[in-house]
């Protein structure tokens, strides 16, 4: 636990900025301001800056790294080596432990996900180059303002989706790592694969499983960034826009009667209301028809499937890729930090107590 959780927690704040590439480039209402790697670092440097524009939301992501990493890796170990005892076949004992792994790590991470992951969409406070829809001045004002706006559940929002997601990616990444160490092993003839097969392995397993569930993280970005509120009975008439409401009865407003101007109002509550329900939005949580080309859709369901037809839909399937570059590199590059440190410091744990290191290969 304490080696994975150093691993686990070293890996992601190394690779916090290139997580935060690829929250942009999945949750902006437009993708052609964050269309590649290269221009979404230059642009969030140069308008926001290091500490509230890339490494925004970096506060809630290692308080739950670290814990859910510990979690992880005790659970998985655990796991895996229970289920090898009975008889399971390799591959599944990996599978298995994976899987169970990050169940039982979920309950951490998934309300500092939501914290990490809004904080980075939004970037700098009161940040005039990109608007995300929320504003928060840091990781306890976030935490305070979605509780009191939104609920305590929302801390959870998606907690389905990152499981989704997660489980599958987790199954994936040690499943892929425990073949490829085997590989590297008859391909050296020695457990000891040096430091460069190390990295490759653990880089090599950590991008191929980013990149298969790729389309299950967009979703997961998209339900965790998306503000719910329920909409008033009554909306004041600055807030109605030509998109929305017809020109006419605008217009009229301040000319009709009062009785007439009561009507009136109240059937465009009722048109907005209606509006508001609708499953897509693109930009704030009400509004506008479907989206332009080059522009990204909100999803008003926590459904997955939902949210991958409403983004097939929509965006075509590059929709499910957003931010698949960013992502191959940042699973690639954690998972092969997190894996290198692990198997470091359980060799120097070996070293430290030789008996329980020869107890272990008895067994």
């Amino acid at each position: 636990m304490i080696a994975g959780g150093f691993g686990g927690a070293t890996g992601d704040m190394m690779m916090h900025s290139l997580d935060t590439v690829k929250t942009r480039q999945q949750g902006a209402p437009s993708v052609l301001k964050y269309s590649t790697m290269g221009d979404a670092y230059t642009t969030i440097f140069r308008e926001e800056g290091f500490r509230r524009g890339l490494y925004g939301g970096v506060a809630p992501a290692f308080m739950g790294s670290l814990p859910g990493t510990m979690i992880f890796f005790g659970t998985y170990e655990y796991s895996k080596r229970h289920l090898l005892d009975m008889g399971c076949p390799d591959a599944a004992a990996y599978l298995i432990g994976g899987l169970v792994g990050d169940l039982f790590a979920s309950v951490i991470y998934v309300p500092s996900e939501v914290l990490k992951t809004r904080l980075q969409l939004q970037g700098r406070y009161n940040n005039p180059y990109f608007k995300s829809g929320y504003n928060y001045r840091g990781t306890i004002d976030a935490t305070r303002t979605i509780i009191r706006t939104e609920g305590f559940p929302a801390l959870f929002y998606g907690y389905k989706a990152t499981i989704m997601r997660d489980l599958p990616f987790s199954a994936l990444q040690f499943a892929f790592y425990e073949e490829f160490q085997k590989w590297a092993k008859s391909y050296q003839n020695s457990r000891d694969i040096g430091i460069c097969l190390e990295i490759l392995t653990g880089g090599a397993a950590g991008g191929l499983a980013g990149v298969i569930t790729c389309p299950l993280d967009v979703v997961k970005t998209r339900i965790q960034t998306q503000v719910r509120t329920e909409p008033g009975p009554t909306i004041s008439t600055s807030s109605i826009t030509p998109s929305a409401t017809p020109a006419a009865p605008v217009t009229n407003l301040s000319s009709n009667p009062p009785h007439h101007t009561t009507v009136t109002a109240t059937a465009l509550s009722a048109n907005t209301a209606q509006q508001q329900h609708r499953k897509i939005s693109t930009s704030s949580p009400s509004t506008t028809p479907p989206p332009k080309p080059g522009t990204t859709v909100k999803l008003n369901t926590n459904s997955i499937y939902k949210g991958l037809g409403l983004i097939y839909r929509t965006e075509g399937i590059q929709g499910w890729f957003r931010g698949v570059g960013p992502r191959m590199v940042w699973t690639s590059v954690q998972s092969g930090t997190m894996l290198v440190l692990y198997q470091s410091i359980l060799k120097k744990f070996e070293a430290w107590w030789p008996r329980e290191a020869e107890d272990d290969a008895l067994n």
